[in-house]
């Protein structure tokens, strides 16, 4: 099975500038998680089209190169599009805003679970896209799930909503241990930014770094250079 997108480019294009960078930032948060748990990543945006769904599945293939079993679970419950960078069809009865919904002590959650044609990766899609998604994540079933799911995957990647005008992402940075920014290069205000981190902090929760998406490369070939800032 093929993906229908080029969206996959550490898979297709592994020794593309672009990988490189990718390695980079995997590498980044293996140092910055030295001593420490960092299991779950979370990643989210300022706003919409700063491409978060595109670095966290890049990012996610990293680190199945290196033989990690990875979950990525898209909580976009709104918008999300990992099923569609996968090739997957976005069951609206068996994704991730179901799982929550549905959940209790006898659920399978392996029936939620989809295999993508990269080995050791996998997804939980959105699902139906519930009227109030806010109060899914931020359930009591939602903290059980991540909790089971954290016993089964070396890394768990969570795509997020971005952060300006909605609390998805920072009700989710309470399971999190590493909160990736991705914004894009001549579109993100600094003043953006600057409310972003006005918001991590008011939820008590810290950006560990942020990925510059979109930035043009002077000879216009390839896919641009992203790179990665540690806090």
């Amino acid at each position: 099975m093929s993906t229908k997108t080029n969206d996959l480019i550490v898979n297709v294009k592994p020794k593309s500038l672009f990988s490189e960078a990718i390695k980079t930032i995997r590498t980044n948060l293996q140092f910055s998680a030295v001593g420490k748990e960092q299991k779950i990543i979370l990643i989210t945006s300022s706003e919409m089209d700063d491409g978060k769904s595109f670095i966290l599945a890049n990012l996610a293939l990293a680190y199945a190169q290196e033989d990690k079993k990875v979950l990525i679970i898209d909580c976009d419950l709104r918008r999300g599009r990992q099923h569609e960078i996968f090739d997957l069809k976005n069951v609206a009865s068996k994704g991730y805003s179901n799982l929550i919904l549905n959940y209790d002590k006898t659920t399978d959650l392996k029936k939620y679970v989809l295999k993508t044609n990269i080995d050791k990766v996998s997804l939980i899609p959105r699902g139906a896209t519930p009227p109030n998604p806010i109060e899914l994540l931020s359930s009591p079933a939602n903290a059980k799930i991540l909790n089971e799911l954290k016993k089964s995957y070396d890394k768990i990647f969570l795509d997020c909503p971005p952060v300006l005008g909605l609390s998805d992402a920072l009700v989710m940075t309470k399971y999190s241990n590493a909160n990736i920014v991705v914004v894009s290069a001549k579109k993100t205000k600094y003043e953006m930014l600057e409310d972003v981190k006005k918001a991590f902090d008011k939820a008590n929760a810290t950006i560990t770094g942020v990925v510059l998406n979109k930035i043009e490369q002077k000879n216009k070939k390839g896919y641009g250079y992203y790179a990665y800032y540690e806090q």
